[in-house]
């Protein structure tokens, strides 16, 4: 049977919510091949742009490579190359190193900045909205800052610690709220006073933030300015040169860092791919993505022009990204199976807008509105879910170490506490006594030492009832045993108290369910003391910490439930935790096991990362 091949052209959020929905809905056709092509090996997270640009996180924090994405849908060719042209009569996608024939062509390049036309944007300014900008951008401030700190000539010197933002939109605001943040830490590197530092947002409109309602856009603009951003509105830039910014008013506003957030267009590079463009060089669609005057052609993402309401079309946003992929690969799969078509219906969550790392504000579901702590966690949960909906647990684990424990400068919600760049070579003392006793336990079960009775005999020692009335021959002898006392440590003279002094009614079901006879009883009790050596040994040695640890706090509980374990060997568990924070990374075999494991393991579920794909 005839190949039936899609194409997709770029790997954003709604290029890979298209090939995602697509390698989903047909992996069982073998007959459908689908190729998805950018001129990147990665997808950017574009929302975070300005955690890279403000010096929080490094440039791989937001780099997600194709490989882990798509590794495991075995119906997606990957392929690195920059499209020059796209012929719709032969449907076919050429590209600088090659040609790719469609049956079904999905375009989601994407947009870039718009300046309008205002002169020197190009030359002086710094845009935002590539990897590559944000790197430029953050290498330019360091520069100018460090050769600032040292700049005698006082007008100079305010000139270069002036950073202008146009535009109030969301990466205007998110920009200038990271310069506030990192201007601390900057003045603390460079030596010199933080306040030196001036920030500037500079807006056309009357007012700004304007795709957030205006109470919630007046709690940011009330925050900036308590924090001393400048806000300057009605305040069209009309021209940019090398040393200062002109405003229409005539103000001339010296500087070196020109941020142009002011607009977004379509990708220029499909002004040549003869399809109908709407305002800023978008394509037009309708309401199934497809591309006006053309068959088999979709379009999403920034790039698409869809009007859900008259002159109102779908917001450059990621929510609008994903849900006009979706529509697309919906639309193809039932071009290609025969089905009925589905319209494109947004479903709009809400907007947020973070300045910097600690201060947030957002709108969520038309009636909830949000800022400070709470809108900043809501920020990263709606991140997680983004990795989630994607089925990337690889990298949502990635985000939580570059958000919360690889962070520096305190610059997240938790203002850093959650950061691990701790030594933990202080926990190795702790692990080898913990390890040790764990093993000692084992050891003195095993072979019955110093009085104990023996878990490798012919004697039940677990306390359940249904084990004990069957073993046991003799009427039982009632001893007189101190009143148990509760505390968190032993006390001379004092009897310690259980946690629980009988199993629950349903934790004993359990166990009757899994130890029904004592036969099975005598077999349990020889494999829980082999366990407890086997994690002892692997404490000490340092191998496998985290899961050993986690087994001990699994055995505690054990232990707790079955009316075995008293309060004051509580602190079992609290130790268990603190292992758990790499402490078999300093002299212990983890060093050398878990980065050979994540290797080997990583090539073999993801394949080999590069830098191009063909």
């Amino acid at each position: 049977m005839t190949q039936t091949k899609v194409v997709i052209i770029g790997a954003g959020f709604a290029g890979v919510s298209a090939t995602k929905q697509l390698a989903k809905k047909l992996k069982k056709n073998k007959d459908v091949t689908i190729t998805l092509i950018d001129r990147h090996s990665y997808l950017t997270y574009m929302t975070e742009l300005h955690e890279v640009a403000g010096g929080r996180v490094e440039p791989e924090a937001i780099q997600y490579d194709l490989q882990r994405l798509f590794a495991r849908k075995k119906n997606v060719n990957l392929v690195t190359d920059n499209v020059t042209a796209v012929d719709h009569d032969k449907k076919v996608v050429l590209t600088e190193n090659g040609s790719y024939s469609y049956d079904y062509l999905i375009l989601g390049m994407g947009g870039e900045p718009n300046d309008f036309g205002t002169p020197g944007v190009k030359e002086h300014g710094f845009t935002l909205w590539s990897l590559e900008d944000a790197v430029r951008l953050r290498h330019h401030i360091e520069a100018t800052v460090a050769a600032a700190a040292i700049e005698h000539d006082a007008a100079k010197r305010a000139a270069m610690m002036r950073f202008v933002i146009c535009g109030s939109g969301f990466t205007g605001i998110e920009m200038v709220g990271e310069l506030l943040d990192w201007k601390d830490v900057l003045a603390k590197e460079y030596k010199f006073d933080a306040s030196e530092i001036e920030l500037i947002v500079v807006e056309a409109a009357p007012t700004i933030l304007n795709t957030l309602p205006r109470q919630d856009a007046d709690k940011a603009e009330k925050f900036m300015t308590k924090k001393g951003i400048k806000i300057m509105k009605d305040s069209p830039i009309i021209s940019v040169g090398a040393e200062s910014v002109l405003l229409k008013s005539g103000e001339e506003l010296p500087t070196k860092t020109l941020v142009w957030t002011a607009g977004v267009k379509a990708n220029t590079d499909t002004a040549e791919f003869g399809m109908e463009q709407a305002r800023a060089g978008r394509l037009v669609a309708n309401e199934f993505m497809e591309a006006k005057d053309l068959e088999d052609v979709y379009v999403i993402g920034d790039l698409v022009y869809y009007e859900e309401e008259e002159g109102k079309p779908t917001p450059q946003i990621v929510q609008a990204a994903e849900q006009t992929g979706h529509t697309a690969a919906v639309n193809v799969i039932a071009a290609i199976e025969g089905k009925e078509k589905h319209k494109f219906e947004s479903n709009y969550q809400g907007t947020m807008v973070s300045i910097g790392s600690k201060y947030g504000v957002a709108y969520l579901m038309d009636k909830f509105h949000l800022s400070g702590f709470f809108a900043m966690l809501m920020k990263h949960i709606v991140n997680l879910k983004y990795f989630f909906d994607i089925r990337s647990g690889y990298y949502m684990v990635q985000y939580l170490f570059h958000e919360f424990f690889h962070i520096r400068n305190q610059r997240n919600i938790f203002r850093g506490h959650l950061s691990r760049y701790g030594n933990v070579l202080w926990s190795v003392p702790l692990r080898v006594f913990y390890g040790s006793m764990w093993c000692f336990e084992g050891i003195k079960k095993a072979f019955g030492l110093f009085g104990s009775q023996s878990w490798f005999g012919d004697n039940v020692a677990l306390p359940f009832s249904w084990l004990q009335d069957v073993t046991s021959g003799a009427s039982e002898v009632v001893e007189e045993v101190a009143e148990p006392i509760f505390g968190l440590s032993y006390v001379y003279g004092e009897e310690p108290m259980m946690v629980f002094s009988k199993a629950p009614d349903w934790f004993n079901s359990i166990m009757q369910f899994m130890i029904p006879t004592p036969e099975v009883a005598l077999i349990f009790q020889k494999f829980m003391t082999f366990v407890e050596i086997a994690i002892g040994l692997a404490l000490i040695a340092g191998l496998f910490t985290w899961l050993a640890s986690a087994a001990t706090v699994a055995l505690v509980v054990s232990f707790t439930l079955s009316g075995m374990f008293y309060w004051v060997n509580v602190w079992f568990v609290f130790a268990a935790i603190a292992l758990m924070n790499g402490s078999g990374r300093a002299f212990g075999l983890d060093y050398y096991i878990i980065p050979w494991i994540q290797k080997v393991a990583g090539k073999w579920w993801y394949g080999t990362p590069r830098s191009l794909y063909k």
